[in-house]
């Protein structure tokens, strides 16, 4: 790499994906206070929300998540108007 363009923080920092559990190592400038241990050594860790290991897209399985009937409500008004 290049020298001096990276920010003085910039670190191996651990990522992990809050949905399924599953954690990668990169090099980051996140800010965190957290730590893990990863592979016998501890490192901070960045917490995700979602990341290639569950989204559907990548994964292939589609998840449908229908609050208060919201999906059962478009349906039948989208058939009343497809009549």
């Amino acid at each position: 790499m290049k020298k001096g363009i990276h920010p003085e923080n910039y670190r191996p920092v651990v990522f992990k994906d809050m949905s399924n559990g599953d954690m990668f190592l990169s090099r980051s400038t996140a800010k965190t206070t957290d730590t893990v241990e990863f592979e016998g050594e501890t490192y901070p860790v960045v917490k995700l929300e979602i990341s290639s290991s569950s989204h559907p897209f990548y994964t292939g399985k589609s998840k449908l998540v229908d609050t208060a009937g919201r999906v059962d409500k478009f349906m039948s008004r989208y058939a009343r108007s497809r009549k």
